[in-house]
């Protein structure tokens, strides 16, 4: 098949969504397909695809949105047609190649990778948070199917009126994110010694991301044991305040491949108590690596934790639950559990997403008739 993805994030930007469409694109061009990838311009990735103008998110300058670019697209796409068309990001940009390719008669799907409506919640803006859930429902509904992460978004979007929702799973890199990466002489750098317990934290720094909870969380811990270190590692509008008041914790910045594969397993505790995500790939890159998550209870971590055995799972948005199960695990003996979350990570295999994905967008290219299946595993 050829087949073309739009979107407006791209490795190496370090984040879940662009991760995902890597492992995707590639995943598929091993498959044999034929793949290329609309993006922005900006983006340093050396990829088969049309290049187009982007503009930067108002203080969040990882955060590209590229233009609307609906003549270019479908004059592209009237030259050599592509098969089925993914549209992951749901920008200008992504609006307008749903738009192109539903003029050309070309089948489009859409990602719902991102929530938006989440995030504009947490600056407080409710009525800018019900237009964006108008625009995200309009959007995704003028394409044949919206592909999302588990089954709470499943479940969230059919209650707002979203249609023709497709699961798509996740994986994660075992071979990458392994617990024998771990390095003594980087828990050393950071004043941890053998027997010391450190807790990381990866991700944006953003409001999103429930950091108050992530710092109040490393600082009880600390209290009851002294020689606890936290690790926060990404980037984001909030990382320089975080430096400034809380210069006791490390912050190393953006990591990507193998050094971030390393503080992944230099560390024990893995605190993410984020409660925007629509799926949470950092989740799996825990486990994976070995580390005890302690995480609320929906998506990634519902889908892939058993409480007390391979990770923590706490009521949804329960801070103060959060918080003792957090101080639990911090006190307790986690070698058993730590080798349970590699167990479980392991059974989640790129290579049956991307088959499963393969399937879906061949069923869209033969226009063959929608059928929702949410439910087949991808495990074992």
């Amino acid at each position: 098949m050829k087949i073309t993805f739009v979107t407006d994030t791209y490795s190496p930007q370090a984040n879940g969504v662009a991760t995902t469409l890597e492992r995707l694109v590639n995943g598929l061009r091993e498959r044999g397909h034929d793949v290329d990838v609309v993006r922005p311009a900006v983006l340093a990735c050396d990829e088969e695809g049309l290049e187009v103008p982007s503009f930067g998110l108002p203080g969040y300058r990882e955060v590209r949105f590229g233009f609307p670019m609906k003549q270019a697209l479908q004059a592209r796409w009237d030259r050599s047609c592509p098969d089925v068309i993914y549209v992951a990001t749901e920008t200008p940009l992504g609006a307008s190649a749903i738009s192109a390719a539903r003029s050309l008669g070309i089948p489009v799907a859409s990602g719902f990778h991102t929530n938006f409506q989440q995030y504009v919640a947490h600056y407080r803006m409710p009525l800018l948070e019900r237009a964006t859930m108008s625009y995200l429902r309009h959007l995704h509904n003028r394409s044949v199917c919206t592909f999302v992460p588990s089954h709470d978004v499943i479940d969230e979007l059919g209650a707002r009126g979203f249609e023709n929702l497709q699961l798509l799973p996740k994986g994660v890199d075992t071979r990458l994110f392994h617990p024998k990466k771990r390095s003594l002489t980087l828990r050393q750098s950071w004043g941890a010694g053998e027997g010391a317990v450190v807790g990381l934290y990866v991700g944006r720094m953003a409001a999103e991301k429930n950091l108050p909870l992530i710092i109040e969380t490393f600082t009880e811990i600390r209290k009851r044991i002294p020689d606890f270190k936290g690790v926060l590692v990404g980037d984001g509008p909030k990382l320089e305040e975080l430096r400034r008041e809380h210069p006791d914790f490390i912050y190393p910045g953006v990591l990507r491949g193998e050094e971030l594969a390393m503080f992944y397993a230099s560390a024990d505790l893995f605190i993410f108590p984020s409660v925007t995500e629509t799926f949470g790939n950092v989740t799996l890159e825990a486990m994976a690596s070995g580390l005890a998550v302690v995480a609320y209870d929906y998506a990634a971590a519902r889908q892939h934790i058993r409480s007390g055995m391979n990770g923590f799972i706490a009521p949804f948005d329960d801070r103060q639950a959060y918080l003792d199960l957090a101080l639990e695990a911090a006190r307790r003996d986690l070698g058993e559990l730590r080798e349970e979350a590699r167990v479980s990570a392991r059974k989640v295999r790129w290579k049956k997403v991307v088959k499963r994905f393969e399937d879906q967008l061949r069923g869209l290219a033969a226009r063959e008739p929608f059928e929702c299946d949410p439910a087949i595993p991808i495990t074992n």
